[in-house]
């Protein structure tokens, strides 16, 4: 099997997975997904949040699943718990076709390493 073809059927199994869990069924998209990242990454379950803390959520998540990859580092955790990342290398310029593939192959990654997924 392909890289690409691994990446597609484990991406599928990440949206069916998350979907089911969190969407009755209906399937989440990409955003959707990194936005529950965030949230496991901060650990407020039940907190609800405002759109600006929406807004963090997923860029808490972006750093974290780019971690790996060499562009962010984890800093420090701010008094109320939200974690912060430095810029350690910046983004290269990608069409938004190739910014998808990126973040779908963190994702998949993220849930291998946390093993939720094989």
């Amino acid at each position: 099997m392909s890289r690409d073809e691994q990446l597609k059927e484990r991406w599928e199994t990440v949206v069916s997975l998350l979907s089911n869990k969190f969407a009755d069924g209906d399937t989440l998209d990409l955003d959707a997904i990194i936005y529950l990242i965030g949230v496991q990454e901060l650990g407020k379950f039940t907190q609800e949040f405002k759109k600006d803390e929406k807004v963090n959520l997923m860029h808490i998540a972006i750093c974290r699943l780019l971690e790996p990859y060499g562009y962010y580092e984890f800093d420090y955790f701010d008094a109320e718990g939200w974690p912060h990342y430095t810029v350690k290398e910046e983004l290269p310029t990608l069409k938004a076709g190739e910014q998808s593939v990126l973040m779908k192959d963190a994702i998949v990654n993220y849930f291998l390493d946390k093993e939720v997924i094989k």
